[in-house]
């Protein structure tokens, strides 16, 4: 198989491919919505700013997540002194479809690495 990069000349146009390394890069399993939810679970007291670190999303995209989220009733948000702690409320469906009889509790059990104690 012969894998090409860069454009490519094919007379009336000019097509620019990608290595498969690269668009491997351009997506995921999950949504980013998935991903802050996971950040939150593995840290309740973590900064948006970490989390936006972590996902590979800007601080203000964990924002408007996070606020999707608490309005959602998927997350509750409680200050102590100047940080944000978080609850997350695992009986929530998830919002697919297909995954009606699903909870949030199935996601966080089935990504969540498992306990060494």
């Amino acid at each position: 198989m012969i894998s090409l990069t860069g454009p490519i000349d094919l007379g009336w146009r000019t097509v620019t491919t990608v290595a498969d390394d690269e668009r491997e890069r351009t997506w995921t399993f999950l949504t980013n919505h998935a991903h802050v939810l996971l950040c939150i679970v593995s840290d309740p007291e973590v900064r948006l700013r970490d989390v936006a670190t972590s996902v590979g999303i800007t601080e203000r995209a964990a924002q408007r997540i996070v606020t999707e989220l608490v309005d959602d009733g998927y997350l509750e948000r409680r200050r102590v002194g100047r940080r944000n702690t978080y609850r997350v409320n695992a009986s929530r469906p998830l919002r697919a479809p297909f995954d009606g009889d699903r909870r949030v509790e199935e996601l966080i059990v089935a990504l969540s690495p498992l306990s060494t104690s």
